[in-house]
C-alpha cells in the first residue's frame, strides 16, 4: 500500500498520492484504486486517510456554517452578500425585518446597505442554488467594530486548533475576542488595539506556517514575547 510523497509536499492536481487501502480526503479523489490530488496544495495523511491542504481555494458553503460576508447589492426581496464562494449569497428581508414584511413600504438599506459587514449562518445550500443565510441567532447581523484578518478557507480548521487549543490560546494570550467564519475571514474585537496587534500576528504566523507541527507553542512564544517587548517600551 504505498504512497508517493512525503508529508507536506508540494503536489498538483492531478499527482498520484497513494494507493490500495488508502481513504480519500479533502482535495483528493479516487479511481481504480489509486487516490490522486485535486488541488495544488501540501499532501498530508491521517492515518489512512490521504488528503491535500490547498494553498488557495474557494469556501465551499455547507449548512451550518457561520461566516462573515459583505452586502454588496439590495433587493426589493432582501440582500445579495459576498461570502468568498464561487456565488453570492442571500438573505431574504423575512428573516431579519420582525414585523410582516412589506418591499413597499420597508427601507431595506437602513437595515443594511452596500458596503455593511454581517455576520450570519448558512441554512441551506446546494448547486443549483445561491447559498440562503439567517441572521436569527444570537451575536449574528451588522458588525459595528474590530477589524477582519482575511485566511485561506481551508486553513481555517489550523487556526480553530484541535478542540479549539490555538484560538482559545490566542482569544487567553490577547484578551481579544474572534469570530471566526468558515469562509476564510475573522473578526477581532479588542478592548485597545495593542491587543488587535497581537491577534493579527498570530494570525499572519499560522497562515504563513500552517503546514508545520508544534504550532500552537510556537504562537503562543511568539505572543508573549511581542506582549513583553510592548510591555517594556
Amino acid at each position: 500500500m504505498p504512497v508517493f510523497y512525503e508529508k507536506k509536499q508540494l503536489v498538483a492536481p492531478g499527482d498520484l498520492l497513494a494507493e490500495g487501502d488508502y481513504v480519500p480526503g479533502e482535495s483528493t479523489y479516487k479511481e481504480n484504486g489509486k487516490i490522486y490530488a485535486s488541488r495544488l496544495g501540501l499532501v498530508d495523511y491521517d492515518g489512512r486517510r490521504v488528503y491535500v491542504v490547498a494553498l488557495k481555494a474557494f469556501y465551499i458553503p455547507a449548512p451550518g456554517d457561520l461566516v462573515i460576508g459583505k452586502v454588496v447589492e439590495t433587493t426589493p426581496g432582501g440582500w445579495v452578500i459576498d461570502i468568498n464562494a464561487p456565488q453570492f449569497a442571500r438573505l431574504r428581508a423575512a428573516d431579519v425585518v420582525e414585523r410582516s414584511f412589506k418591499p413597499e413600504t420597508t427601507d431595506l438599506p437602513s437595515i443594511f446597505d452596500v458596503g455593511d459587514l454581517i455576520i450570519a449562518k448558512v441554512v441551506a445550500y446546494d448547486r443549483t442554488r445561491d447559498p440562503q443565510l439567517t441572521i436569527r441567532e444570537p451575536g449574528m447581523g451588522k458588525i459595528m467594530r474590530g477589524q477582519l484578518f482575511e485566511v485561506t478557507p481551508t486553513k481555517i480548521p489550523r487556526v480553530i486548533g484541535r478542540q479549539g487549543s490555538m484560538v482559545s490560546m490566542i482569544k487567553r494570550e490577547t484578551g481579544c475576542q474572534l469570530t471566526i467564519g468558515q469562509n476564510g475571514l475573522i473578526l477581532i474585537s479588542g478592548r485597545s488595539p495593542k491587543e488587535e496587534r497581537l491577534a493579527v500576528l498570530a494570525l499572519r504566523k499560522i497562515e504563513a506556517e500552517s503546514h508545520t507541527s508544534g504550532l500552537t507553542d510556537q504562537v503562543n512564544e511568539m505572543i508573549k514575547k511581542e506582549r513583553e517587548s510592548v510591555e517594556s517600551n
